[in-house]
This record gives structure tokens, sequence and C-alpha cells, in this order.
């Protein structure tokens, strides 16, 4: 599997406890930024890499971590194709990947400890959707309008 990550400043030190998460794993993990801490710093930029990257990439998923996980969430879900989830519970990352088919998750580096991320990660990578006709249609929806990026 391919996965991207990326975080901002906030995000930072939680990016590196799931990239030492993920390199017990087979998967191909390609973190986008940010590498060093920089106060104040825009989760945009790595927010961007990693919807691109899953965009252009078939089959990809993305992990974005900041604050609140909400900056994240609302950029990614910018571009077309994206199915970006803010998840802080094993319940909601489940929901969203057997319901909506999320393709890139971000958690809030304020709300969620360690040891929770990493499992809400691990039952990101390992949870599958379940393509019922009414789920895929409503997903086929998220990008018929010609104007999103």
């Amino acid at each position: 599997m391919e996965i991207f990550i990326g975080a901002d400043y906030k995000g930072l030190e939680k990016k590196e406890k799931i990239l030492q998460f993920l390199a017990a794993s087979n998967d191909n993990v390609t973190d986008v930024g940010v590498y060093e801490y920089r106060e104040g710093d825009d989760f945009n930029d790595p927010a961007v890499a990693v919807a691109k990257a899953v965009r252009e990439n078939r089959g990809a998923l993305g992990i974005l971590i900041c604050g609140s996980g909400h900056g994240m969430t609302i950029q990614a879900n910018r571009f077309k194709g994206i199915r970006a989830t803010l998840c802080d519970s094993a319940d909601s990352v489940i929901s969203a990947k057997k319901h909506d088919d999320a393709n890139v998750l971000c958690l809030s580096s304020d709300r969620v400890n360690d040891e929770e991320a990493v499992r809400i990660v691990d039952l990101f990578l390992k949870t599958e959707f379940e393509p019922l006709e009414r789920r895929v249609r409503r997903m086929n929806r998220l990008d018929e309008r010609e104007d999103y990026a």
C-alpha cells in the first residue's frame, strides 16, 4: 500500500510516532513534511501535498495531523477525488472507511493521544469500504460539480 503523511508544527511529534508504527509495515510510506518544528507554520502545504499525492496515485491513502485536525481536513477536501475525514475514535474511522471510502485520515494532535492515534491509523489502513449501491452513488456525487479543483 502507498501512504502519504504530512503534518504542521503542532502535528510533527505525533507524525513521528505514527511513522515509527508504519516502519514495521511493508507499506510504501512517503513523508511530505514538515520535518522540523517551526511554530506558526501553515497546515496548507502538507495538506495540499498529501491530497495531490493521493489523487495522483490510485489506491493510495493519506494521513494528516495538525492541532485541531480541522484545517487539514478542510484543505484536503478542496481536491476532487479526496475524501478526507477527521477521526478521533475507532468508531469514527471504521465508519468513515466502511461507509464513505475515506482516503485521507486527519487527526488532531491536541485531542488524540499517541496510542489512540496509532490505533486509529491501524484501523484506517485495515478497514475496507463496503460498496453498497447507495454508498457508491453518494460517493460519486461528491465530485459531480465541474468547478472543483
